[in-house]
Order: C-alpha cells, then structure tokens, then sequence
C-alpha cells in the first residue's frame, strides 16, 4: 500500500497527506492509531469540555468530528474502491458539529468509538488490492484515489491531535 502521488488528491488534503510519514498505509495505520488511543485516553476529564476561545469546538467535539470525518472518507473509499460512478457531496463539519450532541456522551465510549471505526477502516485498506486502492471518484468536487483517502483518514487525526496538544492542553 504505497502513497499516494500529489495527482491523487486535491491541493487541500496536502496538509492531511503530508503529515504522515510512512510510506506504507497499513504500518501508518497501526502506528498513528495507537499514539492517537494513547494521547486521547490520557486527556485530563477536565480539559475535556474546554475551548480554546469563544466559538472553538471543545475537545470533545473535536473528538466527535474525528470520528464523523472517518466515516465520511471510509464511505468515500468504499464508494470508490467499488466503482460507484457517483460523485460524492463533501460534508460541512460545522454543521455536523452543530447537531452533534456531545455534552451526554462518555468520553471512554467516543475514544472506544473511535477505535472501533478507525479498526474497520484500517481492515478495510488491508482487504484492497493495488488495482483498488489506485481507482478514483469524485468528492467535494475533486477527484481522489482510494489509497489517498486512507493517508488523508490518517493525517486527519493526526492534525487535530496537533491542534489539540497545541491550543488546547
């Protein structure tokens, strides 16, 4: 599962894709998932609903929009590694976030919920073929390579993880 080349995403998803280092998605898998479990089970209850200013997500919805864009871009990938020929609308995670209602939500249930979609997304990537991972579709207007989604999936979390750690802890 080798990376992607720049011609198989949009300008954009360069800040998730970049921010992985390994060449190989399945070893980026194993090891950003397990740095991400570690650093959101180590998250002080207390910082858990803070805001770094008026208007910010709380970690918490940080947290959740993780788990939502996970989703977003393994149904992406599946869409595409099996060749539906439609495009796909992007998602406005603002307005996902709006409706999401964290407040009653356990924070060992979400990072378990992460695990979990992250767990399937990762097997997913395993089950493909070099064919399936190099096709492509369009989402949010742009065409995007299977194997693009999964480095993007990847460097997704790792740049709110950053944000987190910087603005937040």
């Amino acid at each position: 599962m080798s990376r992607p080349a720049n011609t198989e995403y949009a300008a954009f998803y360069e800040t998730y894709v970049g921010k992985v280092s390994e060449d190989d998605l399945t070893t980026a898998f194993r090891r950003h998932t397990a740095n991400l479990l570690a650093f959101l089970s180590a998250i002080p209850a207390q910082r858990r609903d803070h805001a770094y200013a008026p208007g910010k997500w709380t970690i918490r919805q940080v947290l959740q929009h993780m788990i939502d864009a996970e989703r977003v871009f393994a149904y992406r990938a599946l869409n595409f590694a099996r060749k539906d020929p439609n495009a796909l609308p992007g998602f406005d995670e603002n307005e996902f976030a709006d409706v999401a209602r964290v407040d009653h939500r356990e924070w060992s249930d979400m990072v378990e919920e992460f695990q979990f979609v992250r767990n399937a997304s990762d097997l997913f990537f395993r089950s493909l073929n070099e064919e399936e991972l190099a096709r492509t579709g369009v989402a949010s207007g742009k065409p995007v390579s299977v194997r693009a989604l999964g480095f993007i999936m990847i460097g997704h979390a790792i740049h709110h993880t950053e944000v987190v750690k910087e603005r937040y802890l």
